[in-house]
């Protein structure tokens, strides 16, 4: 089984997401009708978990080619391309419509637990390639049912495993039994999430983007209730990737957050620990105290909220008992690790990749979007996109389609137009950054 012919209709898609769905609106176009396995209540349900952050990126760079085409054969209004949406946007305007069209071959509820071979395990070689698929999952009602496919396309993402406190990749004692009082990821300081800041000491982890985003946004509720108090962790000495190049910084979204930072810091509005390494987490009468290694030294502080923005790595439980060829150190597939290494890549500098960098040992098994980048923070809509193109052509036998590198992108990256134009209207940087997230989606 070397390529699934076009009629061999057996493909099953893992997530319906903004690249799951997108999936399988190019194999729809090329005569497949793939079954879509989605966890969630809704398409797009892990965005609407951070439904309240504007990416950087216009519209013109959320939407797929595909699916447009065929939305727009529903009457569906593309959104203005130059607009920069959040993420409750892009599920309302765009992936719920998606998902209607597929509402027929879209199973909400369904956890996938493992994914096999039929009938063959994983230490097996003779005849592995040709035997399908079985796709092991469970619905809500905790019945337990399978699928048999020749392809499957694993799109769901990382955002439901984030990276714990500890520097080794596990979590710290205490991170456990505490977790009530620490968020992983973005929280809605300005919105639904606001009575757990407010007049609160909160202390962040990270030092990337997400952790300035949320730096920025507590700062705005500190102008307002000067009581709030904020610790910025920083696990390395220095964040030179994140204000390091200023107006001079190759990405300007990427530079304008650091200028911004900068400003924040030259007025006193936060303490920064550097470089910092969490020991251990302890709850008090009166908070939440953490012993963290500061430059070599032991120190504890008290806070009432942790946030913790260290990135995500993919979920790997459920493909055990695949044969997969991924990268030990970004855990992505082994061909695309060196395209998206985030020391020498942005999101927007990521070259075009497809079906040749992302097959696995398993013929016809792909890890797409998010999770195929690993570990890796520099993913974008459009190259998850791009992915899922090639791979369609692939399975239909358009082999000379899916080689060919089909997504064009700007030198610079695509995250830059919201806070340019926001600084062009007279907006100070810090308001134009706090507005948005260089989360590369």
């Amino acid at each position: 089984m070397n390529n699934v012919s076009r009629n061999q209709k057996s493909v099953v898609v893992v997530g319906a997401g903004p690249v799951g769905l997108a999936a399988a609106a190019h194999l729809t176009v090329r005569g497949l009708k793939p079954v879509v396995l989605e966890k969630g209540s809704q398409a797009g349900a892990a965005i609407q978990q951070w439904g309240h952050v504007r990416v950087f990126t216009p519209w013109r760079y959320v939407t797929d080619s595909a699916m447009v085409e065929l939305l727009r054969s529903t009457g569906w209004q593309h959104p203005d391309e130059d607009s920069v949406p959040v993420g409750s946007e892009i599920v309302d305007e765009y992936l719920k419509p998606a998902a209607a069209y597929f509402s027929n071959q879209v199973r909400y509820g369904a956890m996938v637990t493992s994914i096999t071979k039929d009938g063959v395990s994983k230490s097996v070689s003779e005849g592995r390639n040709d035997v399908p698929f079985v796709v092991h999952y469970r619905m809500d009602d905790q019945r337990e049912y399978v699928l048999k496919a020749d392809a499957v396309i694993d799109a769901t993402g990382t955002w439901s495993n984030p990276n714990p406190i500890g520097v080794n990749g596990v979590p710290v004692p205490g991170e456990e039994k505490f977790a009530e009082r620490i968020t992983y990821g973005i929280p809605d300081v300005l919105g639904k999430d606001q009575a757990d800041y407010v007049d609160q000491r909160t202390f962040v982890l990270g030092a990337g983007h997400s952790a300035a985003s949320v730096i920025l946004d507590t700062l705005k509720l500190k102008a307002e209730h000067p009581e709030t108090r904020l610790l910025w962790g920083w696990r390395s000495q220095n964040a030179d990737r994140l204000v390091g190049g200023g107006i001079n910084d190759d990405l300007p979204a990427r530079g304008a957050l650091g200028s911004a930072i900068k400003e924040a810091l030259e007025a006193g509005a936060l303490e920064i620990l550097a470089p910092a390494r969490v020991l251990r987490i302890d709850g008090t009468d009166t908070g939440t105290n953490i012993d963290v290694l500061v430059d070599g030294v032991e120190r504890s502080v008290e806070v009432d909220r942790i946030v913790v923005t260290t990135g995500f790595r993919p979920h790997l439980d459920m493909l055990r008992e695949l044969r997969l060829d991924l990268d030990s150190v970004v855990e992505a597939p082994r061909l695309l690790a060196p395209l998206i290494d985030p020391n020498l890549h942005s999101c927007g500098t990521v070259p075009p990749h497809g079906v040749k960098e992302l097959t696995h040992t398993d013929e016809n098994f792909y890890v797409v979007g998010m999770k195929a980048y690993g570990r890796a923070p520099t993913f974008l809509m459009k190259t998850g996109y791009e992915q899922v193109r090639s791979i369609a052509d692939h399975l239909v036998g358009n082999c000379e389609a899916a080689l060919r590198a089909e997504l064009d992108l700007p030198a610079t990256g695509v995250c830059s137009a919201s806070i340019q134009d926001a600084a062009e209207a007279g907006t100070s940087i810090v308001e134009a950054v706090s507005a948005t997230c260089c989360k590369c989606c």
